[in-house]
């Protein structure tokens, strides 16, 4: 694991050391490392979001064919056999 080495005000130097002495964190790494996870997920969950929404928004909804689930066998096929 590397480090990063990051400069913050006293004011959020002060808040984030209140956070980890309530007793949510051990350490101000630890404090650190759930920031990151929980942007990731927001971001994970806005993609997401995004990602429905084309969908909902691409038109009618069509029945799959036996051709289109042969189609999507094959795709994935090809790329577990890629990895």
């Amino acid at each position: 694991m590397k480090s990063i080495n990051i400069s913050l005000p006293d004011v959020m130097r002060t808040y984030v050391e209140e956070q980890v002495a309530s007793g949510g964190y051990s350490t101000v790494s630890e404090y650190f490392r759930e920031l990151v996870r929980q942007d990731q997920k927001r971001k994970a969950e806005e993609r997401l979001q995004t990602l429905l929404l084309e969908g909902l928004n691409s038109g009618s909804a069509t029945p799959l064919t036996d051709q289109d689930w042969d189609d999507i066998r094959q795709a994935v096929q090809k790329k577990i056999s890629q990895q």
